[in-house]
């Protein structure tokens, strides 16, 4: 009851900044058209790039503005409080709480991400099917296996996140780390072009790191390339990853909390 009621909580508090969601929710359209513009080009000079049509193509681009303050593509996403609590030490009093601090933020991120994906994912994404050919499924039954995909993917964005936000407690600045951290992920997750056009070797490594969960997997899951099979593969693979991380997170987090040094405030 404790994690569902700070999930809640976060987000009311994210329901609150209103102009900051329209905002948003402007900027990720603007942004939608000049992506799904560029695809529109690069799919009529290259058809069926990345196995994908020019809808599955156009389709991807606005799952990813739909996605991208959900899953935390830009590796913001309530990290930064938690940094700045860990620069000016404030974080002393979360470790005394009697509850878990990855837990708790962890269950603040899910209420985040919600807020989100309905504030700011929902608008774009319909703008976009209205304008452009879509690729979106008919069957009920994608919808919520791409649901859970999403689900999946913001745990996986949490774990990085926390992870890049650790690195506080031996840093000064955090700033530098998250701006790197934000590089990769937009790289890596599939935010500038589908993981699935990089060719050979590197395509396939690219696709296995962690970053591919966070939107290269739910868009395929949703434009339908997994049959049922693959789909739990897909699902799975996620799962693991979102395991892996959040364990370093919490060992990580185990070894930064043996001596903690109050740096400012």
């Amino acid at each position: 009851m404790l994690y569902a009621a700070v999930a809640a909580r976060s987000f009311r508090r994210y329901a609150t900044y209103r102009i900051a969601t329209a905002s948003g929710v402007f900027t990720n359209t603007v942004f939608g058209f000049i992506i799904a513009y560029t695809y529109i080009a690069l799919w009529t000079e290259r058809p069926h790039l990345g196995s994908y049509d020019l809808p599955q193509a156009l389709t991807y681009a606005w799952t990813g503005q739909a996605l991208l303050a959900a899953t935390g593509l830009l590796m913001g996403g309530g990290m930064d409080d938690l940094q700045e609590r860990i620069r000016s030490g404030d974080i002393a009093v979360d470790l005394h709480r009697p509850a878990d601090l990855q837990l708790w933020w962890l269950a603040a991120d899910l209420g985040r991400a919600a807020f989100q994906l309905i504030g700011r994912g929902l608008l774009p994404m319909a703008v976009g099917t209205l304008v452009f050919p879509s690729a979106l499924p008919a069957s009920a039954a994608t919808w919520l296996l791409f649901l859970l995909s999403v689900a999946l993917g913001v745990v996986v964005g949490f774990a990085l996140r926390y992870l890049v936000a650790l690195t506080s407690f031996w840093l000064l600045d955090g700033a530098g780390v998250s701006m790197v951290a934000g590089l990769l992920c937009m790289f890596c997750s599939g935010m500038v072009l589908p993981l699935n056009v990089f060719p050979g070797a590197f395509g396939e490594v690219v696709r296995m790191l962690p970053w591919s969960s966070m939107l290269q997997v739910p868009a395929d899951v949703l434009l339908g390339v997994h049959d049922g099979a693959g789909v739990a593969g897909a699902l799975a693979f996620q799962a693991g990853w979102a395991a892996v991380l959040l364990a370093a997170g919490r060992l990580l987090q185990s070894v930064a909390t043996r001596k903690v040094v109050v740096q400012g405030g």
